[in-house]
C-alpha cells in the first residue's frame, strides 16, 4: 500500500501541480471514450445490426445515467472523501468496459454504456470539485484549461487510436482499450492526489437520485422514440408528460431540504446560471455535431475509421489553441465577451457546414471544423471557470455536479433532438420504392444500413439516394446547432453580468477559492484536506 501524500497548500505548495496531473490523467480517460465510441459507431451498425435509434441509445444510455448520477456523485464525494470516491468511480468505469468488450448485440453494449456512464458520473465532477480547493483565483483558470485540454487531448487519441484497432480487430477492442488508461487514471490519484471532504455534507437522498435519474430517461426516451412513433403517440407523450413531473417533483422536494443534492439556490446567482447555461448549449452543440459527423466522413465519403479520426484533429487543433488562448482574452476582454465570442464562433461554423453539398470535398468541412474547436474552446473554458468562482467551497461537490449534470443533460438532449431531426430528414428524403419491405425496412433505419442493401443488390442509385439523404438530414442537424449556439450567445450577452471590475477587485484583494470576497469564502480547512 502506498504512503498517502501530505495535505497540500493550494497557494504555495509545488504538489498540487503533480495533483493537478492526477486529474487531467483522469480526463483523458472520459476525453478518449467520448470519441473514440463516436468513429466506431458505424462499424457497430454495419457488424452488430444497430440502426439509428440504438446509437442514439449507444450514447444517450451513457449520458443520461452520467447526468442523473453525478448530482449524488457530488455529494458522495464531499461526505465521504472525492479522491475516494474518484477512484471509485474509475474503477466503475474499467468494469463498464469489460462488459463492453464482451457485448456481441446493441442491448449489451447499451448496458455497459450505461455502468460506464455510472463510473463518469464521478470521474467528471469529482475532478473538477478538488480545483478550488487547489488553486486561488489566480491560478484556477490556468487548473480548467488544463483540465479541458485534457478532455481535448484524449479526444483526437479516440478516433485515431480507435481507427487504428478497428482496422485490425473486432469493434469491441475500443472498449478494451479503456482498461490500461483507467488503471494509469487510478495510480495517478492514489499517489498524487490528496484526499479533500466536507464533513458537514449532508446524505444522499436515494429518492432524489431515483427522480433525477428516471426524469431524464423519461425525457431522452420521448425524444429518441418520436420520429418513429409520432409525437402523439400514447407512450412519447405518457413519457414527455411523465419526464416533466418527475423533474419537478425533484425540484420541489429538493427545495425543503438545507442541503440539498440538487441545489437549486445556485440557479439563483445570475453569475452560476447564466454561465451553466453556455456552457449546457455548447454541450449540445458539440455532442449533436460529433453525433453525426463521422458517419458522414466515414460512410458517405468513404473514409476508414483511421481516416476518420485524422480529419477530426482540425476541431481538436482549434480547441486546443482556444484553451490556451482563452486565459489572455479573459484578462483582456472579460469572460462575457470571450464567450459570446466563442458562442458566435461556433454558430457561424454550424451554419457553414449546414451548406455542404453532395460532391463537396474535406477542404470545406475542415474549415468549418477548426472553427467549431476554437469556439468551443473559447465559450467553456470561461464559463465553466466563471461558474465555478461562483461556487462555495464546502459545496464545491455538489455545486460542480449540478453544474456538470446540467451540461451532460445538455449533451443527452443533444443527441436525442438532433439524432431525431437526423432520422427524420433521411427517412423524409429517402427513396426506397421498388424495395421489399424488409430492405426498405433495413434501408430506413440508417445510411449503413441502405448501403448493405446497395450492395447486396448492386444499387448504386440506392446507394447514392442514401448518401443525398443523409446529407440532407446532417445539414439540417448543423442549422439547429447553429441557431442553438447564436441564441446561447444571445441570451449570454442579454443576462450574464460582466464580471471584469469583480474579478480585478478579487484579484487585489486576494480571494481565494471563488469570485466573492474574503468574509464570504470558505477556508480550505473547513474542507478537511487531509492524506
Amino acid at each position: 500500500m502506498s504512503t498517502p501524500p501530505p495535505p497540500l497548500d493550494p497557494h504555495s505548495n509545488p504538489r498540487r501541480w503533480l495533483a493537478l496531473g492526477a486529474l487531467v490523467a483522469s480526463m483523458i480517460v472520459l476525453g478518449f471514450d467520448a470519441t473514440i465510441l463516436n468513429v466506431a459507431l458505424p462499424t457497430m451498425a454495419a457488424q452488430i445490426g444497430a440502426g439509428t435509434d440504438d446509437m442514439q441509445w449507444i450514447v444517450d444510455s451513457y449520458t443520461v445515467v452520467f447526468a442523473a448520477a453525478m448530482l449524488p456523485a457530488g455529494l458522495l464525494g464531499d461526505r465521504f472523501g472525492r479522491r475516494r470516491m474518484l477512484v471509485a468511480g474509475l474503477a466503475v468505469f474499467l468494469g463498464g468496459s469489460l462488459l463492453g468488450t464482451l457485448a456481441g448485440s446493441p442491448g449489451p453494449v447499451i448496458a455497459a454504456r450505461t455502468v460506464m456512464g455510472v463510473g463518469a458520473a464521478f470521474i467528471m465532477p469529482l475532478a473538477l470539485s478538488v480545483v478550488p480547493s487547489l488553486f486561488g483565483p489566480k491560478e484556477r483558470s490556468k487548473a480548467v484549461a488544463a483540465i479541458t485540454t485534457a478532455l481535448a487531448l484524449g479526444m483526437p487519441l479516440g478516433p485515431i487510436i480507435g481507427g487504428t484497432l478497428l482496422e485490425h480487430f473486432w469493434w469491441g477492442s475500443v472498449f478494451l482499450i479503456n482498461i490500461p488508461l483507467v488503471g494509469i487514471g487510478i495510480a495517478a490519484c492514489l499517489i498524487l492526489l490528496p484526499e479533500t471532504r466536507d464533513p458537514a455534507a449532508p446524505r444522499v437522498d436515494l429518492f432524489s437520485a431515483l427522480l433525477a435519474a428516471l426524469g431524464l430517461g423519461a425525457l431522452v426516451f420521448g425524444i429518441i422514440e418520436a420520429p418513429d412513433r409520432g409525437w402523439g403517440d400514447p407512450l412519447v407523450v405518457c413519457m414527455l408528460f411523465a419526464s416533466v413531473a418527475m423533474i419537478t417533483g425533484l425540484v420541489l422536494r429538493e427545495r425543503g431540504v438545507a442541503r440539498p443534492m440538487l441545489d437549486v439556490s445556485l440557479l439563483r446567482r445570475p453569475g452560476f446560471l447564466w454561465n451553466a447555461i453556455a456552457a449546457t448549449l455548447v454541450s449540445f452543440v458539440l455532442t449533436g455535431l460529433l453525433f453525426v459527423l463521422p458517419t458522414y466522413l466515414q460512410t458517405v465519403l468513404g473514409h476508414d475509421a483511421f481516416g476518420t479520426g485524422l480529419r477530426l484533429l482540425p476541431m481538436m487543433a482549434g480547441l486546443l489553441v482556444a484553451s490556451r488562448l482563452s486565459g489572455t482574452l479573459v484578462k483582456r476582454f472579460g469572460s462575457r465577451q470571450v464567450i459570446i465570442g466563442g458562442l458566435a464562433l461556433m454558430a457561424a461554423a454550424a451554419f457553414l457546414g449546414s451548406r455542404t453539398a453532395v460532391g463537396d470535398g474535406y477542404g470545406t468541412v475542415a474549415v468549418w471544423l477548426s472553427l467549431t474547436g476554437v469556439g468551443f474552446g473559447l465559450a467553456i473554458v470561461p464559463s465553466m471557470d466563471s461558474a465555478m468562482g461562483m461556487l462555495p467551497l464546502e459545496r464545491a461537490g455538489s455545486g460542480t455536479g449540478l453544474l456538470q449534470t446540467l451540461r451532460q443533460t445538455g449533451a443527452a438532449v443533444g443527441v436525442a433532438i438532433l439524432g431525431s431531426v437526423l432520422s427524420a430528414g433521411y427517412r423524409g428524403r429517402l427513396d426506397t420504392d421498388g424495395l421489399s419491405p424488409a430492405a426498405a425496412h433495413t434501408a430506413h433505419e440508417s445510411v449503413v444500413g441502405a448501403h448493405t442493401v446497395a450492395a447486396g443488390l448492386g444499387d448504386r442509385a440506392l446507394a447514392a439516394g442514401a448518401d443525398a439523404a443523409y446529407l440532407h438530414g446532417m445539414n439540417l442537424v448543423l442549422a439547429v446547432c447553429g441557431a442553438g449556439a447564436l441564441l446561447a450567445a444571445l441570451l449570454v450577452w442579454r443576462f450574464l453580468p460582466d464580471t471584469r471590475d469583480d474579478e480585478e477587485t478579487g484579484a487585489a484583494s486576494g480571494a481565494t477559492g471563488t469570485n466573492r470576497p474574503p468574509a464570504e469564502a470558505a477556508p480550505v480547512a473547513a474542507e478537511g484536506v487531509d492524506a
